[in-house]
């Protein structure tokens, strides 16, 4: 690849045409689009995934439930047939966190308008899941900011707090029960950017690994170009010892 200068620039949109000519030679305007295309793909992909109904509800490994200071409430709300209210209550957080996750795709997007050709190069030719990094430095602040309302929102309507009242009070109401008194909104906000980052972490492998994912000829050229480079690199490396 052609990459000389690495400059602090911001990187432009480039013309469409150009980004597509992959005829010519690999330079740093047509690596930064390749990259800047892989993860609008990958952000993308990641926020749709868990905006739907069922995002994290759904999933084992991402699935919201009450914050471990409510077990000891939660369990003991089962027990006395209050089961279905515990479950209504975890269900209303999925629902605030697929909702959530939606309202990233602007932020992702305004990263990665803002990537400089220093910033590309790094996370093209960085660890597995450099990008993800990069996204948790540029947006968290941002996507935690974008999360507040909409959680919030997301929790009335759900009745999310109407039920999490109900339930508090029944179990105050429960002899030698200790008192809770759950941050709810900052437990599914928090848990949502965590789900979203996993999520994005694991498009970037399949970015970097499944030629398949990659869903245009310059993504090809470029990741096969990366690992051309990063084997020749290697054996360089083990040459020289």
């Amino acid at each position: 690849i052609a990459v000389t200068a690495l400059g602090c620039a911001e990187l432009g949109l480039g013309d469409l045409a150009q980004i597509l000519d992959t005829s010519g030679p690999l330079t740093e305007s047509t690596v930064a689009d390749g990259l800047r295309e892989a993860l609008r793909v990958g952000t993308e992909r990641a926020a749709s995934t868990l905006s739907q109904p069922g995002g994290f509800s759904d999933n084992p490994l991402l699935r919201l439930e009450l914050p471990e200071e409510l077990a000891p409430m939660a369990s003991a709300m089962r027990t006395v047939g209050f089961g279905a209210q515990v479950d209504e209550l975890e269900t209303a957080m999925n629902r605030a966190a697929e909702r959530a996750a939606g309202e990233s795709i602007p932020v992702f997007a305004s990263a990665i308008t803002s990537m400089t050709l220093e910033d590309a190069m790094a996370i093209l030719d960085g660890p597995p899941d450099a990008a993800t990094r990069y996204f948790r430095k540029r947006t968290r602040g941002a996507l935690e900011e974008r999360f507040a309302p909409v959680v919030r929102e997301a929790m009335g309507e759900g009745g999310l707090y109407a039920s999490n009242r109900d339930l508090v009070a029944r179990y105050d109401a429960i002899p030698f029960s200790k008192p809770v008194a759950p941050d709810l909104e900052s437990t599914v906000s928090r848990k949502t950017l965590s789900g979203l980052f996993d999520m994005l972490g694991s498009e970037e492998a399949r970015i970097r690994e499944d030629p398949a994912a990659r869903t245009s000829a310059l993504l090809r050229r470029v990741f096969a170009e990366s690992a051309d480079r990063a084997t020749t690199t290697g054996s360089t490396s083990g040459a020289s010892r």
